[in-house]
């Protein structure tokens, strides 16, 4: 065949055309005449969304998109439609059909539903996991991908030390190999035109002097000439937890205003790359300064201030930067008097971090937001007061925005068989506009592969098209994973998700529970009845075999805990630590131990000695 492209230099059109040549090589004969195809990219229209066109034959054809990325998401949504199935990250994991030319026949224009479509990292991530998802996201139509902080250091560290792992050996990872990471990453979203999202948390921290890229506890002390910066709690100024990412700052201090809008300025100065700079407060709540000064006004107040004061700084350099503001913690309540002065540089996002994941989004629904009470609030756990709390933001800004949830993040350990949480996230994603929002991160483990990756198959293509239906997509996934056998995959599963307590696990509710205890006793037997019965040959079918193993150490402790049993509990906790720790070099791209163990130990509420 042969490809040409209206734009040569151009990195993402010529990689959408080798990927194009690469995959209907695979799939088509390769005698016959020669076929011609020509991608090409027109003007994209103001406010409009990835946009392509399709028009092929077995002689060939064209596709062309309103941007070099637009034309890569037809090359993969043709391949779709001619049977490819990308069910998992890596080219292992791909259904990829011998066809006849004559199946290459397609004529169809689409547009993605929501301008904003993409995965943040969490979890404990080697390199190859994080490139193999970042060249996953583009073939189910996702164009973004966020790197918490300044570089995945924290990510890559917890994978490379093993953390919560003591069977795999430690090996070393600094700041040197995080970057190195990165600049692969970044170079890889280049060439599939993916948005980069990037920092977010660390700025406090690194306004107070530290290298704040993670999470962890630092061993250095305050520096005495910081600590007039730090927020003042209870009288005193100092790290909170002794971790710098969780510090907030006395933001009526000048000093701490202007070393964080510079720390921000000049990194935006130095990351001509970054397509969205996200700009956040602490990652902790209920540790806002305390002094005179602050209790002068709000912190959502404050940071709309500070937001202004960057903008005015990016305007001055002639930087049209794009910064992300949070709707989270504090910051979930809306400012009182400050507005953002030029909402165009801004893009809003909610996070609804205590929400429930047992039911999806009701646009409809009537909440209110609670009085504000500093250092006293409680995170909202039922959605309506979630919204309420994003109505209220929505009546003071009015440009663009998405929603930045956790379904991939803690709940879904708590449904077993994945079907439960894939239909909330499908509920969701297509109730987005109803709810004035342009699209969705996804804040999650990029290892979220057991039973399987349904949950983000379904969120990727759901997001670029809000009315697909859920029912079909399932279909066709289990069919490519599973084969000829499919249902009786998706009947354990689905048996398995009726069951589901995600509530629970992610912490939310009391921790005797007979309703949770009763549905663990019975997912437990479940699991231990499908491991044990005979099961078609092939690597999906061991690796649900292996899940099934693990579901039912799991669901035994949960049973145990949900009785208040709480030390049998801890027994059968650490069972299944053991069960999952031994299994991880076999199953590392599928399961992340790290994130299990520890989202069962700091929200469930298991207290193990290992």
């Amino acid at each position: 065949m042969r490809i040409t492209v209206t734009h040569t230099e151009d990195r993402t059109l010529c990689f959408a055309a080798a990927q194009l040549r690469d995959y209907l090589g695979r799939m088509l004969p390769a005698d016959g005449p020669e076929a011609v195809f020509a991608l090409s990219v027109r003007p994209a229209r103001q406010g409009e969304n990835d946009a392509f066109r399709v028009d092929v034959s077995p002689e060939g054809g064209a596709i062309e998109g309103n941007s070099p990325r637009a034309v890569l998401l037809g090359v993969y949504d043709l391949l779709h439609a001619l049977g490819c199935r990308f069910w998992a990250p890596g080219r292992e994991n791909e259904l990829v059909p011998a066809l006849g030319r004559e199946a290459l026949a397609a004529r169809y224009e689409k547009a993605a539903s929501y301008r904003h479509r993409g995965v943040c990292i969490e979890g404990a991530d080697s390199r190859e996991n994080i490139l193999r998802f970042i060249d996953w996201l583009p073939k189910l139509g996702y164009n973004s991908f966020f790197l918490q902080f300044k570089n995945p250091y924290a990510f890559l560290s917890r994978w490379r030390r093993h953390d919560n792992n003591p069977l795999l050996p430690p090996e070393p990872c600094d700041i040197a190999d995080a970057e190195s990471v990165l600049a692969e990453a970044r170079e890889e979203m280049a060439r599939r035109g993916l948005a980069l999202h990037t920092a977010g948390h660390g700025w406090t921290g690194e306004a107070l002097g530290y290298e704040a890229l993670s999470w962890n506890r630092s061993p250095a002390p305050l520096a005495a000439d910081m600590r007039p910066l730090a927020a003042e709690l209870n009288g005193v100024r100092g790290l909170y937890h002794g971790v710098p990412a969780e510090t907030n700052l006395c933001l009526s201090d000048p000093r701490a205003r202007k070393r964080l809008i510079s720390l921000v300025t000049d990194y935006a100065r130095r990351s001509r790359g970054v397509d969205y700079l996200h700009v956040w407060m602490a990652d902790y709540y209920n540790n806002v300064c305390e002094c005179a000064a602050c209790r002068k006004t709000t912190l959502s107040d404050q940071y709309v201030s500070l937001l202004n004061e960057i903008d005015r700084r990016l305007t001055d350099l002639g930087l049209d930067t794009r910064i992300v503001f949070l709707l989270y913690q504090e910051l979930l309540w809306p400012p009182i008097r400050e507005k953002l002065t030029h909402p165009d540089r801004f893009v809003m996002m909610f996070a609804p971090i205590s929400r429930t994941f047992e039911r999806s989004y009701d646009p409809d629904a009537a909440g209110t937001v609670p009085a504000y009470v500093r250092n006293r609030i409680v995170l909202p756990g039922q959605l309506e007061e979630n919204l309420a709390f994003l109505r209220g933001w929505q009546a003071r800004f009015a440009g663009d925005s998405f929603l930045y949830d956790y379904p991939l993040g803690r709940a879904h350990y708590g449904d077993l068989g994945y079907i439960h949480i894939a239909r909330i996230i499908h509920d969701d994603v297509s109730k987005l506009d109803r709810l004035g929002l342009n699209g969705y991160i996804s804040c999650q483990e990029l290892r979220s592969g057991s039973p399987n990756f349904l949950p983000n198959y379904v969120m990727g293509r759901t997001l670029f098209n809000k009315n697909e239906d859920l029912d079909a997509l399932v279909r066709e996934y289990f069919a490519a994973v599973y084969g000829p056998e499919a249902d009786r995959a998706f009947r354990f599963l689905a048996a398995l998700s009726e069951l589901d307590v995600c509530d629970y696990l992610n912490g939310i509710g009391p921790r005797e529970d007979p309703a949770a205890a009763e549905k663990m006793d019975r997912a437990a037997a479940l699991c231990r009845d499908f491991a044990e019965g005979p099961l078609p040959e092939g690597a999906a079918w061991e690796r649900l075999a292996y899940h099934a193993r693990y579901g039912a150490l799991l669901a035994e402790a949960l049973n145990l805990l949900a009785r208040g049993r709480t030390a049998e509990a801890s027994a059968a906790w650490e069972r299944m630590a053991r069960f999952i720790r031994a299994g991880e070099a076999a199953y590392q791209p599928w399961l992340d131990v790290y994130r299990v163990l520890d989202v069962t130990r700091a929200y469930t509420g298991f207290s193990p000695q290992a």
